[in-house]
């Protein structure tokens, strides 16, 4: 039986970012987590990292579906919204928002 909870390094490594990262996400409030002993260690129940990352996918869904890949809506070479994913983490951007 898998654990119920998950140190804030096993969240990282199942979302493949950085420990400081996975304390960022719980800090801000994007992961819910408790804090645990004397010495207060964040723990994450696995059912709510399980919430966060279909909560990622939903999002992403969206993004997609108003951002239809080689939409000809406007120039065909843009190139803003492209970034490799092995770049980017949730909640990161490579690149300062786009001027309106």
């Amino acid at each position: 039986m898998p654990p119920r909870f998950l140190t804030l390094p096993d969240v990282a490594e199942q979302l493949n970012i950085s420990a400081a990262q996975a304390y960022a996400l719980v800090r801000s409030g994007d992961l819910p987590a408790i804090k645990v002993g004397g010495r207060g260690q964040w723990r994450v129940e696995t059912s709510e990292l399980e919430t966060y990352i279909q909560r990622l996918y939903a999002q992403t869904r969206e993004f997609v579906d108003s951002h239809p890949f080689g939409s000809t809506d406007g120039d065909e070479t843009d190139r803003d919204d492209a970034v490799d994913a092995d770049e980017l983490s949730p909640g990161t951007s490579s690149r300062a928002p786009a001027a309106p």
